[in-house]
């Protein structure tokens, strides 16, 4: 992939310990794949009606707040924001992105990252133009179908993002690893060991992560084409019109 022979790859779920020896000790395909392709890696899951992205994905809970930092949320809402362009197509994109803690904090009550992190990064992408809200309280946020609203969700860590994820879409989802030069896409479920053999497998996820890898290049194709040097290409067109 990175000598440019092979244009997708499929990953097949993983068991994250069988995998870790001395010379990868990483918890999971997506921060691999981050290191060693170009471009800043986001774990985004996808499905037909939900977009889900992740601020940190396979890190222990008690880390998840030393962790986010105003230099993250924008790393990461920029990577966000360039594949719904890039990959997806959608022009002017809405993301919304969940709080950090309970009722995100309320207002202080209940933890200040929120306020002192969270609504600052939001403000500085939503002051350039971008239609970036928040922070979302997360338990109320999909059971209200307030995520029908966007184009895709930032949720600060991975249960936050993955259980009301999977609740709506198990089965069918794709794991895909947004902003990287390649493309990468991965079912939605892990290795299921205790059907191993039982003929119980269900292939569906496995099968739209080809096609939704398959989908993602050709828009990216698309959008390489109609952004790259348009004026270039009209004065090339219309020396050709004078001089045919």
């Amino acid at each position: 992939m990175k000598k440019g022979e092979i244009d997708l790859l499929v990953t097949a779920p993983i068991n994250k310990n069988n995998i870790q020896s001395e010379s990868f000790s990483f918890p999971g395909h997506t921060d691999y794949l981050s290191e060693q392709i170009e471009g800043d890696g986001l774990m985004f899951m996808l499905s037909q009606e939900l977009r889900v992205g992740l601020l940190t994905d396979h890190i222990a809970v008690k880390e998840v707040g030393d962790a986010i930092n105003g230099k993250l949320i924008d790393k990461k809402v920029g990577a966000l924001l360039k594949s719904l362009r890039a990959d997806f197509g959608i022009r002017k994109p809405k993301i919304a992105l969940l709080g950090i803690n309970p009722h995100s904090g309320d207002n202080g009550t209940i933890g200040q990252e929120d306020e002192k992190i969270m609504k600052p990064a939001i403000k500085r992408w939503f002051d350039k133009g971008e239609m970036v809200f928040g922070p979302y309280s997360a338990d109320s946020f999909f059971g209200s179908n307030t995520h029908q609203g966007f184009d895709a969700v930032l949720a600060a860590y991975h249960d936050q993002g993955l259980i009301p994820f999977k609740t709506l879409s198990f089965g069918q989802g794709v794991n895909y690893t947004a902003g990287l030069k390649k493309v990468r896409t991965s079912p939605d479920h892990g290795t299921a060991y205790e059907i191993a053999g039982q003929n119980k497998a269900d292939h569906h996820s496995f099968k739209q992560a080809v096609f939704t890898g398959l989908e993602i290049l050709q828009k990216r194709s698309e959008y390489e084409e109609l952004s790259s040097n348009p004026l270039q290409k009209q004065k090339v067109q219309r020396r050709k019109e004078k001089n045919p």
